[in-house]
C-alpha cells in the first residue's frame, strides 16, 4: 500500500511539473513575436517573364547570396576567382554583411584541376575565422563562361 501512495505522489508531482512546463512554454511562445519573413534583396532573375531565382534573400539575421560567376576574359582561374570574390563582397556589403560574417561558401569549379590555384586567391579573403566550405567540380562545367562560381550564407547584424 505504501508503494501505491508513493507512486500516486510521484504521478501528481509529475503532472504538476508538466502543467508548469506547459504554461511556461506557452508564455515563452507568446513573447517570441512574429517569425522572420523572407525578403528578396537582390535582383530577381526572370525566365520568359517568370521569376527564376533571387540574387539575394534576407531571412531574419541571415543573408543568402546566389551564385556569382565571372563570365569575362581573361579565362584563367585566378582572375575568375578574384572577380567572383569581389562580386560576393559587393553583394554582402550592399545588404549589411561582410566577408568576415560569411558562415558557408559553396565553390563550383569547371575543372577540379583548378582547385589549388583557386585556393591561392580564396585563402585569407574571409578573415581569421573562415567559413565552412564545400568545393565541387561540376559535370559539364559551370553555366556560362565562368571557370568558377560561388554562393554563400552570411550573418547580418
Amino acid at each position: 500500500m505504501e508503494s501505491t501512495t508513493r507512486r500516486a505522489s510521484f504521478k501528481k508531482l509529475g503532472m504538476g511539473f508538466a502543467a508548469l512546463f506547459g504554461i511556461s512554454t506557452a508564455s515563452a511562445m507568446a513573447k517570441k513575436g512574429p517569425s522572420a519573413i523572407k525578403e528578396v534583396v537582390g535582383d530577381i532573375v526572370m525566365d520568359q517573364d517568370v521569376p527564376l531565382f533571387s540574387g539575394a534573400v534576407k531571412h531574419g539575421n541571415t543573408l543568402y547570396v546566389a551564385g556569382k560567376g565571372a563570365h569575362t576574359e581573361p579565362f584563367e582561374i585566378k582572375a575568375h576567382t578574384e572577380i567572383v570574390l569581389q562580386e560576393l563582397q559587393k553583394a554582402l556589403e550592399a545588404n549589411g554583411s561582410s566577408m568576415e560574417k560569411v558562415l558557408k561558401v559553396n565553390v563550383y569549379l569547371a575543372d577540379l584541376a583548378d582547385y589549388k590555384k583557386m585556393n591561392e586567391v580564396f585563402r585569407g579573403r574571409f578573415g581569421k575565422n573562415p567559413p565552412v566550405r564545400t568545393t565541387v567540380a561540376t559535370y559539364g562545367g559551370v553555366p556560362g563562361n565562368s571557370l568558377v562560381e560561388m554562393d554563400c550564407i552570411a550573418a547580418i547584424d
